[in-house]
This record gives structure tokens, sequence and C-alpha cells, in this order.
């Protein structure tokens, strides 16, 4: 009688629990949805079952007319004809989406094109709690006992950047030999086939991504040659773009030694050149492309049978003009639908800038140095084409001065600022992120989409913020709050010195050999002693919360923070602790101790703890077998190891005493570096020195003018005397260039005499736009 009572008095007064949106363990789920949706609906309502079933335990069951979930795409879908979706934001950009739970206590999932309702669904998934690593990162689901939204719940969405994917890059040890071996094992070695790129395409599906560069290194049959894989594509809604060097959909690196004929080079094979590009024209028509046009190399080299950058210019306008006509006679005859990037990367940006006009619907994609620091931002002109401004991004790279493909430790704190300004400064049609082998670049991976997605929400919270989300999604509240500052940490003194850089040696120096030899990193004793603390007081704080991990989520919780903050740990204690045992100060046996942790570490990530081998072959402590990988070899050098040379004053960016520093969170040395807004300063101020002159290091991020005008410049003035104008512009791939991305600073030093006043102070102004100031060190001169 309680419970009939408890019934009629909520009819009566309107709070009856069906107004609201209700799901419940063992509950079947009905969804409304017609058979007219596109595949990628489809496609994202069977992942949202299984994640209902996974965290629910219940069945989901589609049905035509009726269900508690309606599911609809606008124009497509006669579910929506009675349902009235008039609200113009919805309407705004293209895969948009709204959730709104309706008076009976329906929930609508509703898109404005096929993605956005794809996008929708997976919303949903990850309202009940499903992490978009569910499968690539064995993050399982928890199981709910109830989950409600309340009956005026709406939630729209649209993204930031209209195609937004990942690059699998430099897969020769990680993604193919796990691939082929390992995940379809029946798939000859060097395949990346249809159940890999399933398992791919989904986890971009639940990141909000709609865009992927398949791998193409020549160890891997090329996407479009191994069967199966464009129709996955299709199902996933995925938009199948290509690097570079990679023209009109062709894995030129494998593809020209299977169908091409003669040489790669278009001005003395242009027929041959040509035929090759129209056969996958016609044989993917139909398949959704973001086509790379223009051409170089067939690989990562510049083009062939043109010398000078003038020649290259004649000769990349000729290839412009008849790969759009081979695109309008086979896939659109309005070439301006047929999406289309020119990606100025390396030479061809010298290609670019003597004035090579590309076609104005065709995107412009623009890089980073391959460590992060964007080259070149759109101009005014540029912002205001049509086609619009895309960026390629690295977060692993292959190269000189030296590779990082190991550990995914890239800067968050820079990849957001960095793309922050390119997003502020037009880049806004295509956002392609180089994720290596996607593992373990995940947290990165992640905030990059994140920001694709809907750039405003992140720049609310704050990296920090998105940083501790995603660590309490994965592990819990409180254990995601102390992950937090060991995770920064992490970050932080990566960014000091990655680990595959801790060799001091460099890659691809083809006029010597000596940078291939393990030497002293140029720090004193007593910076080596901190940063190997600090690395044992992470790695420490790890290993004691991974008591505190529940067994469904220990291979997680290796995969994303035990493994990477270990690995490093050990990584610096293999070369600091034998740098110590070159200068006779220790033994051996200790560098010896942590070469063997990275080997069993690596081992445990490729058997993993209850995913029965899941992963293996995925993780290699050695890409490319470099000499910082390997075991150091026995050395003695005589000279002691440098002391420390104390500064007399030392500042970061946000220590100024006068001006407004613009924070950048999180970036730089002691995470507190801030950009200088042009034509303003900072002010430091020091008291008396013990010395008539003094040296000033003015460390800044070693980042690319904004500009067109191409500089990059601040004054420096010492109390009331005149100021220094410095420029610290790099160009191309100079020594200066390499010692700042390796180290991640441009120093600048400047002598200056200094009277005997008991007061004294420093001004730095910005003369140009994106001038970021780290830390400023203050030495006497007589001390260094």
């Amino acid at each position: 009688m309680k419970k009939l009572f408890l019934i009629i008095l909520l009819i009566i007064t309107g709070k009856i629990s069906h107004a609201q949106f209700y799901l419940q363990p063992r509950q079947t789920l009905n969804v409304a949805i017609t058979s007219t949706e596109e595949p990628v609906v489809q496609t994202a309502l069977q992942i949202f079952s299984r994640d209902y079933q996974a965290v629910f335990s219940g069945r989901v069951l589609t049905d035509s007319l009726k269900g508690n979930i309606i599911v609809g795409t606008i124009g497509k879908s006669r579910l929506l004809e009675n349902i009235l979706v008039d609200n113009a934001t919805l309407y705004e950009k293209k895969q948009g989406f709204m959730l709104k739970v309706l008076k009976d206590g329906r929930l609508l999932v509703v898109g404005n094109d096929s993605h956005g309702t794809a996008y929708g669904l997976m919303e949903l998934s990850r309202l009940i709690g499903v992490s978009p690593w569910e499968w690539w990162a064995d993050a399982t689901p928890e199981k709910k006992t109830s989950f409600r939204l309340p009956t005026d719940y709406t939630d729209i969405q649209f993204p930031s950047v209209e195609y937004r994917g990942i690059f699998i890059n430099d897969e020769d040890w990680g993604l193919m030999p796990w691939s082929s071996l390992t995940h379809e094992p029946w798939y000859k070695p060097g395949r990346i086939g249809p159940r890999t790129h399933e398992r791919i395409f989904e986890l971009l599906l639940r990141l909000r991504a709609n865009t992927y560069w398949p791998a193409m290194h020549e160890c891997t049959e090329p996407f479009f040659m191994t069967l199966g894989n464009r129709e996955v594509a299709r199902k996933y809604g995925i938009y199948i773009g290509s690097s570079h060097c990679e023209p009109m959909a062709c894995s030129t690196p494998v593809e020209w030694k299977r169908r091409g004929k003669g040489d790669y080079d278009y001005v003395h094979n242009s027929k041959e050149v040509l035929h090759f590009w129209e056969q996958r024209v016609k044989e993917t028509a139909g398949q959704e492309i973001f086509y790379t046009i223009g051409m170089r190399g067939v690989h990562d080299g510049q083009m062939q049978g043109a010398k000078t950058v003038e020649e290259q210019k004649k000769v990349t306008e000729h290839v412009l003009k008849d790969q759009r006509e081979l695109l309008r006679k086979y896939v659109n005859p309005d070439i301006t639908a047929v999406p289309q990037v020119f990606i100025p990367y390396k030479e061809v940006l010298d290609i670019y800038h003597t004035g090579l006009q590309v076609p104005e619907d065709v995107t412009l994609m623009w890089c980073d140095d391959n460590y992060g620091y964007i080259r070149h931002f759109p101009t005014s002109e540029e912002r205001a084409r049509k086609g619009g401004n895309g960026i390629y991004y690295h977060i692993s790279y292959w190269g000189r001065p030296h590779d990082y493909l190991w550990l995914g430790t890239f800067s968050p704190a820079l990849l957001y600022q960095q793309m922050k300004e390119a997003y502020e400064r037009g880049i806004q049609k295509i956002w392609i992120l180089n994720v290596g082998d996607i593992k373990p670049a995940e947290y990165q991976t992640e905030l990059f989409m994140d920001m694709a997605w809907n750039i405003g929400k992140v720049e609310k919270e704050g990296i920090s913020n998105h940083l501790c989300h995603f660590l309490q999604r994965e592990f819990g509240e409180e254990i995601g709050r102390e992950l937090l500052p060991i995770m920064q940490e992490h970050y932080r003194l990566a960014y000091i010195r990655k680990p595959e850089f801790m060799g001091h040696t460099r890659e691809e120096e083809y006029h010597t050999n000596r940078y291939r030899i393990v030497t002293d990193m140029p720090w004193s004793r007593t910076f080596i002693q901190k940063r190997l603390e600090d690395y044992h007081n992470i790695s420490d704080r790890v290993e004691k919360l991974a008591q505190q991990i529940p067994e469904n989520r220990k291979d997680t919780y290796f995969q994303l923070v035990k493994y990477p903050v270990q690995a490093a740990t050990e990584m610096n204690k293999k070369m600091l602790y034998a740098q110590f045992a070159r200068h006779g100060e220790m033994d051996w046996s200790r560098s010896e101790a942590a070469y063997d942790s990275i080997v069993t570490l690596t081992r445990i990530y490729n058997t993993g703890y209850f995913n029965n081998s899941k992963w293996s072959r995925i993780m290699d402590h050695q890409p490319r077998r470099l000499p910082v990988f390997e075991p150091v070899k026995h050395s003695s050098v005589l000279e002691p190891i440098l002391e420390e040379c104390s500064p007399l004053y030392h500042w970061n960016a946000m220590d100024a005493d006068k001006g407004t520093p613009i924070a950048c969170e999180n970036l730089g040395y002691e995470g507190r570096a801030a950009a200088i807004g042009k034509g303003t300063g900072l002010e430091f101020r020091f008291g008396s020195c013990p010395t008539d002159s003094i040296e000033i290091e003015v460390r800044l991020l070693p980042n690319h003018p904004v500009t067109d005008d191409g500089r990059l410049r601040f004054s420096i003035a010492l109390d009331n005397c005149a100021p220094q104008v410095v420029s610290y512009h790099t160009k191309g791939r100079s020594e200066e260039w390499k010692e700042n991305v390796l180290g991640n600073q441009a120093i600048k030093k400047i002598v200056l005499p200094i009277s005997s006043k008991k007061k004294h102070k420093i001004n730095i102004q910005a003369l140009d736009e994106g001038v970021i100031l780290d830390q400023i060190l203050l030495y006497s001169v007589s001390n260094l």
C-alpha cells in the first residue's frame, strides 16, 4: 500500500520518476532508429550497445518506431518528424549533436549529420562511465547501479575543428609487428589489417575524430593494398588522408616500387607518375578521402628532377594542375567540393614562399619543426582562403637531431600552448597528430582531440584540470588527485630532457660519428643529483599507489602511469649513474641494473598482468637500435664532473615584480613560463652585486615567429641604460636550433656592466608577438 500511495503522490505532484531518463542493471533498453541511418551511426550504436552491456549487464534492442532512446539524423530520419528540433545552435557547424531528455523521460540523440549522431551516441557512452581507452588501455568499465539524466537535460556540442585525426608513423617497432604478429597473425608480417584498423577507428570515434593517415613506412603493406581496410573506414565514417610525401592517396614509399615505372620524377617521367596517381583515384573514387596534393620525393626527401627552388616551383604548379584534373574527372566535376590539402613541409615551405599559387579551395596545412614548435602561422591573406588552414603536429618523431619514439613524454603544456595559438591564428580546418604507435601517447592524443573538438572547454578548465579529470576517470577521484602532481612532474622532467635524449647523442649527423658515442650530459653534480632525486621520488610514489589499484585496472595503470614514469626514471638512472662511473665515482653496476629494469618493465608491458599478452610486440625499448638504448659502454674520463655555478639571482617569468606576464600553465623548466605581449615588458628587481659586470641568461621558449615578418625579438635593459635588442629566431636545422629543441630552451647571454647601487632592475620587453619567457639567471662574470 505504501508503494502504491507513493506512486499516486508522484503522479499528483508531477514528479514521477519516468520524467527523468533512467537506466538500471539488467534493463532491456529499446532504441528507436531507422534503417536509413548511415553506417557510422549504426556502428556507434553497436559500440554503445556493447558499453551498455558492460556497465548495466543489459541488452539493447532496436525498433524503427519507439524506444527509450530516439536516435536520428536531421533530414534523414522520419522519427524526428513529430519532434521539434529547433535549436539554432545545433545547425551552426557540421558534426554537431544534441542530447535532450524529453518530457516523457525518453532521451533524444539527434545529429545535424551522421557523424554528429554517432558522436552523440559516443557521448552517451562517456556519460555512463566508459573511457575512450576502454580497449586501447584495458580500461574496463565499472558496473553501475543506476544512471539518471534530469527531465530538462540538454547538451549541444559541435567541433571546433572540422577534420580531426591521427597519423600512424614510424610503426616499425610497435604497431606493425604487434598488428601482423599478435593481433591478426594470419596476415603476413608487415600488414596492418582491417581487424587492427577496426580497433583504431573505434578509438577515433570515441575520441570524436574523423580523419586518419595510415602507416606508410617501407616495412608496412599500404593501406589501400590490404583487403578489408577501406571497408572498415567506411563503416566508421573515417576520412582517409595521407602525409606530405604521399599525394593522391598513394603510399608512395612502397607502392611506387610495385606499381610505378621508371623514376618518380615529374620532370622526366610525368606520364608514368600521373598514371600511378590515376590508378588510385579511379579505384577509390567513392571513398571519403581528404586528398593530399603536390609532390615530394618517394619518401621524406625533396622532389626529383628539379634542382633549384624555382624549378621545383614550376614543377609543383604543373603537378597541382594535373592532379586536380584527375580529381575533377573521377571524383567530382565540382573540384571545390573535393577535400584537398597542400602541405608545405620542410623544403616545400621554401617553394611555397617563392610565390607558389595554391588554388583557393585547397586547405593549406602547416607543420611544426618536428619537436612541437609550429614553423608558420597563416597570414591574414591565408586565413581568408576558402580552403582554410590545417596543422600537422608531432608528439613522436624519427630524425635529426634525435628521435623520440619510445616513451610518450611530449609536454602537454607545450602541446596546449602551440595548438591554442594555432587555433587563434586561424588554423581551424584540419588537425592531424603524429602519434607514432598510439601507445604510449594516450594522454597527449586525448588532449589534442579534446582541443580539436571543443577548444573553449579545454581552455576554460585548464590543462591541469584536464589531466586530473583524465586520471580520475581512469583511476577514481582520490587516486587521480594523488597522481596529478606525479604526472605533472614526469612531464616537467622530460621537458628539460626527454629520456631518448639522455645519451647526449644525435642521429643522422652524416658528417661525423662522434655524436653516436654516449658522453656526459653538460650538467653539474648538483643538478644531476637533484634530477635523480626527483625521478626517484615520483617512481616511488607510483610504486606505492600501485598497491591501491584494483585488479581490473592494473594493466591500465601500468600502461598509462607505471611504465612511462618508471622507464623514464630508469633511463635517467642508467645514463647519469654511468656518468658518475666514467669519472670513477660510482660502480658501473648501478647503471647496468637500471638497464635491466627497463628490459623487465618492457617485458611486463608486452605480457601484461591480466590481458594474456594482448600487447605482445607493441612496446620496444630500443626503437631504431640507437646507442642511447644500449647498456652504457664502460669508459673513463680524467676531467672531474662539473661543479655548480650558482647564479646570484634566478627568476621564472611569473616572478616578475612589474608588468603583466601572460601565464602559460605548467610550461617551462619550473612550470612558470609566461608570454609577453608585443610592446610590453616585465621588470625583475634585485639587490647589490659583488662585481662590476654581470652575465644575464635569458631563457625563452624556442618557438618560431608567429607573424609573417619572420621576426622574434626582445630587448633587455639594465637599470636606466639603453636597451639591447636580441633576436632569437632560428632557421632550418641550424646548430642553434638543434640545441634549442633538445633542451626546450633558447638561451641568450648578455654581459653588462653594473654599478655599485644597492637596487637594480632588469627590463625585458617583447618587440614582436610570440615572445615567451621561461627563466632569467644572473651571474657574476668573475664567477663564470
